[in-house]
C-alpha cells in the first residue's frame, strides 16, 4: 500500500483531495509550506492526522479559495484559517492566516509527505509553529497536548532543537 492509498484509506475517501489541493497550489502559482502535524511527520515517524495544514502565500490566498470552491470543495472563512473540505473524504485543509507564518515559506523544503511531494516548513519552523501553537491559551487543551507530544517527537529525533525551547517547555518536556 502507498503512502497515497494509507491516507486516502485513513481518510475514508472517495477522491484524492490532496492531489487536488497540491494541484491547485500549482495551477495557482501559489508559494506554500505545510505546517503542523503533517509537517512533523515529514521529519519523524508519521502518526496518522486527518488535518492538513498549511500556510499560502497571502497574496494568493483568496484566489485558492476561489479555485478550491470552483473543484466543489467546500470554503469555509474563520478567524485564523481559511478551510477547505469535501464531503469526499474526511480529511480538513486548514490554510494558516496567521502573518507570524509567511516567512516559512520562503525557507520551505521540498520532501515526499505520504506520497506527495509538497513544500514543508523547515525543520526548525515546524518546531517554533508547534511552540507556538502549545502555547496558545486559547487553543483546546487536547489539541496542546497533541502539539506537546509533536514538539517532543522532533527533539528526540533531533536533539539539537531543544535549545530553540522557551525554558518553560524544556521544563515540561523534562518531566518524568
Amino acid at each position: 500500500m502507498t503512502g497515497k492509498d494509507f491516507l486516502k484509506s485513513v481518510a475514508n475517501g472517495k477522491t484524492d483531495i490532496v492531489q487536488i489541493l497540491v494541484d491547485i497550489l500549482d495551477e495557482t502559482g501559489s508559494g506554500y509550506c505545510l505546517i503542523g502535524g503533517l509537517a512533523v511527520n515529514a521529519y519523524v515517524e508519521p502518526v496518522v492526522s486527518l488535518d492538513i495544514d498549511l500556510v499560502v502565500t497571502v497574496e494568493k490566498l483568496q484566489e485558492v479559495g476561489t479555485v478550491a470552491q470552483s473543484r466543489g470543495l467546500e470554503v469555509r472563512p474563520f478567524e485564523h484559517s481559511l478551510n477547505l473540505s469535501s464531503p469526499l473524504s474526511d480529511l480538513r485543509i486548514q490554510l494558516q492566516t496567521d502573518p507570524r507564518y509567511q516567512v516559512f515559506i520562503s525557507r520551505g523544503v521540498s520532501r515526499e509527505v505520504l506520497g506527495y511531494k509538497m513544500t514543508v516548513a523547515s525543520l526548525e519552523d515546524v518546531l517554533q509553529g508547534k511552540v507556538w501553537a502549545y502555547l496558545d491559551p486559547n487553543r483546546r487543551k487536547s489539541k496542546r497536548q497533541k502539539d506537546l507530544a509533536d514538539i517532543l517527537r522532533l527533539t528526540e529525533a533531533f536533539p539539537e532543537l531543544e535549545k530553540n525551547l522557551p525554558p518553560r517547555l524544556k521544563e515540561e518536556l523534562n518531566k518524568e
